[in-house]
């Protein structure tokens, strides 16, 4: 799973390496993305990677429960957030909401120049509006 996110949006793409005939292939299971919220957006750099890590663990629970699995991210204190002893009362949280991850998830740190896919998603995220907030856009009624 390859993760990104901004001031903008969040993006995630889930994929699984499988080997065959001694060459690695790597199938694409999905995208996802969605805009950042107005009170999101006041959150520093830190808290918006924890926030979409736990967003994007929650959105892709039906694929990776009982999985092994990495979080590849181009920000490399992704993987100290897991590990602080102490934090702020919404990352609290979102430490708790997190912890039946915690023996199946590997966070791996990946270069930017390397870390391409997510990072296109997040960028062009659907703006977080009623309309838009599950990553589709809905027909109004009128």
């Amino acid at each position: 799973m390859q993760i990104d996110a901004c001031g903008e949006g969040l993006g995630a793409e889930l994929c699984k390496t499988q080997i065959i005939n001694d060459k690695t292939f790597e199938g694409l299971i999905c995208f996802i993305s969605r805009g950042i919220k107005p009170a999101e957006a006041e959150y520093g750099a830190s808290p918006i990677q924890f926030l979409f890590l736990v967003w994007d663990l929650k959105t892709l629970h039906y694929y990776l429960d009982g999985e092994v699995f990495d979080v590849i991210t181009d920000l490399n204190y992704v993987k100290s957030l897991l590990n602080m002893k102490k934090s702020h009362r919404n990352m609290l949280r979102w430490h708790i909401s997190i912890q039946e991850y915690r023996g199946n998830m590997n966070i791996v740190h990946k270069s930017e120049n390397i870390h391409k896919n997510s990072d296109g998603l997040r960028r062009s995220a659907l703006a977080n509006t009623p309309e838009t907030q599950h990553g589709y856009h809905r027909k109004k009624n009128i």
